[in-house]
């Protein structure tokens, strides 16, 4: 987890002599909404026969619901068109695993991120934070799966925690003037990059469409 925490920092580490000469952090905050994609959205396992059931468990669809979460971050101003961001979110969804003639499992996913990200003005507007900007970067990813086999709201009796790394990349923009808070709208894409090798027994990527809507001071 030492070199995930290295890769997240790396962002911040590229322009390190420019931050010397940064201006004040923006500090800001954001709720989200997650819209799961791909395999973490809906993914299919075969047929495979249960000793301990004595028969063949058939095809199980399972996939997770839209999830809320939040960001809080600061953004450091090094250039006109350029900033360095940390960033530090959570956020939460549940879903189902069925199969024909089973009962259906239920599944709740949380996870933290510490990321860092650019975040480029193409308008040179950084200093302010305001107008349009895009982002990218990585984070270290700590996630929990956790499977229900009674109660959907109690139950959570079967356990996997997972660190690993993912990326994102998207398009922001700060609504307001100079001074004061401004409004803020963002649309990012988070991948899993790492820790996602099926063969070993690892999770499907979470992978995602993050809508998030807050204020930048």
């Amino acid at each position: 987890m030492r070199r995930a925490i290295l890769l997240t920092a790396l962002p911040l580490l590229l322009a390190s002599g420019g931050a010397l000469r940064a201006q004040s952090p923006h500090m800001g905050f954001s709720l989200n909404i997650l819209f799961p994609t791909g395999e973490f959205n809906s993914k299919s396992y075969p047929p495979y026969y249960s000793p301990s059931a004595g028969y063949v468990i058939p095809t199980q669809t399972e996939g997770y619901d839209v999830g809320l979460g939040g960001t809080f971050y600061l953004s450091f101003p090094v250039d006109r068109s350029l900033a360095l961001r940390m960033s530090f979110s959570g956020a939460a969804e549940n879903g189902t695993n069925t199969a024909p003639g089973e009962a259906t499992i239920n599944l709740r996913h949380s996870e933290f991120n510490l990321g860092g990200e650019l975040e480029i003005f193409p308008n040179g507007t950084a200093y302010r934070h305001r107008g349009l900007y895009f982002l990218a970067g990585v984070s270290a990813d700590f996630e929990q799966f956790d499977r229900s086999f009674g109660d959907p709201g109690y139950d959570y009796t079967n356990t996997t925690r997972k660190s690993r790394m993912g990326a994102t990349g998207g398009i922001g923009h700060s609504f307001g003037y100079d001074a004061g808070a401004r409004f803020t709208l963002e649309f990012t894409f988070h991948k899993t990059i790492t820790g996602n090798n099926a063969n070993a027994g690892d999770p499907p990527n979470t992978d995602y469409m993050r809508l998030g809507l807050g204020w930048v001071f």
